[in-house]
């Protein structure tokens, strides 16, 4: 397999050690694994609220709350159109739905006030994805495109939006993302990642096509879709990329780039503090590609030095998020669980 980052070839055996494995799930020696809740249906994005429980979105259209232990999740919101993020600022709640944006607020353990911000967005062969709250009080939110290779008519496709809390003044921020399903701000510096997925027909069993990105995202970039796409053979972007911005890493073909968090954490070793893991929730029918968890390695450039797999043997991983105890906690969209990941000797 071979990954790369930064514009520099990465050929490395991505083979994950399992010393520190269980429940099907292979994590490299010194770490181990557990079950942090059960009994989710298909959750799709993952939030520490004010009150200190953590609040999961379920593509089936609900909201739950989790605490670790959790075996049958309390239900406080149903009739979402898929929801695929979430994000809180103070006791506001934001989920990003099927072409729209709703606003709840926590009072007294409920959910409460609920209001649509903004609706009408196109959707199709993606939707609105994940959505995250800038330093600046924006939030700032994923649109992916309504086709695999098209011209789109709405520039508010196969973009990152940026708009008020209130729901105004909404804006593309950067274009050319297909897929742009994971956002995070890394800490320290403010830049914005996210990860894109690429073009589902091109490439053949032999040469498979494209690679997945994870990109910073700048404002009035753009990114290359649908002309230009990252070539996992070459290593290079290929098609009429003039004008495109490069991305900060190259990531396995077809394996579908999503979640992704910033280790913030005191549990792992020194080493992983300000990496970046993705979780890759792979294809449909086969296990070729993705059904990981990636750690990329940044430079202070932006652009990643190493690409390694992590942790292996999900079902279909999707969200993380590093908790309080500075676990990595990885929700697992095809088994219904959140499993926590931490080195050895930290409870």
């Amino acid at each position: 397999m071979r990954l790369v980052a930064g514009g520099l070839v990465l050929l490395a055996v991505l083979a994950v050690p399992a010393a520190g494995g269980t429940l099907g799930v292979s994590v490299p020696a010194g770490f181990r694994v557990e079950t942090f809740a059960r009994g989710l249906a298909h959750p799709t994005a993952m939030a520490y609220g004010p009150d200190g429980r953590i609040y999961v979105t379920q593509d089936g259209g609900t909201l739950v709350a989790i605490r670790r232990g959790t075996r049958v999740p309390r239900v406080l919101v149903r009739g979402l159109r898929t929801p695929l993020g979430l994000a809180w600022s103070g006791s506001t709640l934001f989920v990003s739905e099927q072409g729209r944006l709703e606003r709840f607020e926590l009072r007294g353990g409920r959910l409460e006030g609920r209001r649509v911000l903004v609706r009408g967005l196109p959707f199709g062969r993606h939707q609105q994805d994940n959505v995250v709250v800038g330093s600046n009080g924006r939030l700032y939110w994923g649109g992916g495109s309504t086709c695999d290779v098209c011209r789109e008519r709405d520039r508010r496709s196969a973009a990152v939006l940026s708009l008020r809390k209130d729901g105004s003044d909404l804006r593309v921020v950067a274009r050319g993302l297909r897929n742009p399903y994971g956002l995070a701000f890394q800490p320290g510096t403010g830049r914005l990642y996210a990860t894109v997925n690429g073009q589902d027909e091109i490439g053949t069993p032999s040469d498979p096509e494209p690679a997945e990105m994870l990109v910073v995202v700048r404002g009035g970039a753009f990114y290359g879709w649908p002309r230009c796409w990252p070539n996992a053979g070459t290593l290079h972007l290929s098609g009429s990329c003039r004008g495109v911005a490069a991305p900060a890493a190259y990531l396995e073909p077809h394996s579908s780039a999503d979640g992704l968090a910033f280790y913030t954490g005191h549990s792992f070793p020194r080493a992983y503090r300000g990496d970046v893991f993705v979780a890759e929730w792979g294809e449909y029918l086969s296990n070729r590609f993705g059904r990981r968890v990636v750690r990329v390695q940044l430079a202070p450039n932006g652009r990643a030095r190493r690409v390694s797999a992590f942790a292996s043997g999900f079902g279909h991983p999707l969200a993380l998020l590093v908790d309080r105890g500075g676990g990595l906690l990885v929700a697992d969209w095809g088994r219904g669980v959140v499993y926590r990941i931490q080195a050895r000797g930290h409870s």
